[in-house]
């Protein structure tokens, strides 16, 4: 799903649409603000909000990034296309577990 608003573009991979159904109210909101600072300021308005504490990832998720949705939630996406494009991969529960 796209959701389309200044320059960026937000596509929604299935996966992250059906684990944002079952996310708790508060997180959605959360979400959804994270959804408009990217539509309006691209990833770069993230890293300027500290609570979303936005960084690269390494190992096996190289080449995405992650945002802190709260303590426990994270958003796992890729920006692709020139910086106009965003792919949400997952918005879960974050694993603190080392594999």
């Amino acid at each position: 799903m796209y959701t389309v608003f200044g320059m960026w573009k937000i596509y929604e991979h299935k996966k992250a649409i059906k684990q944002l159904k079952s996310l708790p109210v508060e997180i959605a909101k959360r979400y959804e603000k994270w959804k408009d600072i990217v539509m309006m300021s691209g990833p770069e308005g993230l890293r300027e909000i500290k609570g979303f504490k936005d960084e690269s990832l390494s190992g096996e998720r190289k080449g995405y990034c992650s945002s802190r949705l709260n303590i426990q939630y994270r958003v796992i996406y890729k920006i692709e296309n020139e910086l106009l494009f965003v792919l949400v991969e997952k918005v879960t529960a974050h694993d603190y577990r080392r594999k």
